[in-house]
């Protein structure tokens, strides 16, 4: 997403905690920068931890310091954990849950100030969440109920704040929306947490970044689309694509094919 917006000529502000590399996890915040600059776009790399308030808060003075205010947020930090209730300790259940639901809370409210002023001066803002639609059938639960309360937790943000900011004249032009993949995701979560045989039947992450472009571009002064839970796929088909072989990890590979994301029937 990030890379996407570049190309654009966008100011992309990088946060995260790995500023050195970690032997399984692929980048830093700082070669997310040196990616964004490459493509274009000029890049502000900060190190911090979501779960950190006064971080947060200092992180959002600093980007608007920097580059005058702040248009879009995507709150893309997550933590992952596929254990059952008997099988998570608390200290998973509060990364998971502090990471993920309440850090799309904290972060939210810090730029709600910020990006009422851009939506004021072009017409629209954004608060993108990654985050599913809420879906409520059993089967999601019975597996990974922690996890998933984290994850319904973000969407909960989205469906709250949307009606929130879209109920107050200052704010309404601030669009909050949720985007899940159809499809899981080549990421090292999905590397890490699951079998090579689902790394290999995922799309690649640029589907996610072409359809969260799209969310951004797309809204007109007094029109804004907010309050939806977006499916990258579907986004994508309603601007025009067809083809998505190009997104496939393993290449030839029918859609049919390809793993299914969770939350999604």
């Amino acid at each position: 997403i990030a890379l996407r917006c570049a190309i654009d000529g966008a100011n992309v502000v990088i946060i995260g905690k790995t500023a050195e590399a970690h032997p399984k996890l692929h980048g830093t915040i700082y070669s997310v920068a040196e990616e964004v600059m490459a493509v274009g776009g000029k890049a502000l790399p900060i190190q911090l931890d979501v779960r950190d308030d006064a971080a947060i808060a200092q992180a959002v003075a600093q980007a608007v310091a920097t580059f005058g205010g702040i248009d879009v947020l995507v709150n893309n930090a997550s933590a992952i954990q596929m254990t059952d209730t008997q099988h998570t300790a608390m200290k998973h259940f509060d990364l998971m849950w502090n990471v993920n639901a309440r850090a799309t809370f904290a972060c939210s409210q810090a730029c709600i100030p910020h990006l009422q002023q851009a939506a004021n001066a072009r017409g629209s803002a954004h608060i993108l969440t990654l985050s599913p639609p809420l879906n409520l059938d059993p089967k999601w639960f019975k597996a990974h109920t922690p996890y998933t309360l984290s994850k319904y937790g973000m969407s909960l943000c989205t469906l709250g704040l949307a009606a929130e900011l879209a109920g107050n004249e200052a704010t309404r032009g601030i669009a909050v929306n949720s985007l899940w993949p159809r499809t899981t995701i080549a990421t090292a979560a999905i590397a890490v947490n699951f079998p090579p045989e689902i790394l290999q039947a995922s799309r690649k992450a640029s589907i996610m970044a072409d359809a969260a472009h799209i969310i951004f571009t797309r809204d007109h002064p007094g029109q804004i689309a907010t309050g939806n839970f977006y499916i990258d796929e579907t986004v994508l088909r309603q601007f025009g694509v067809t083809d998505f072989s190009l997104y496939a990890v393993t290449p030839g590979m029918a859609d049919n094919e390809l793993c299914k994301d969770l939350f999604l029937d």
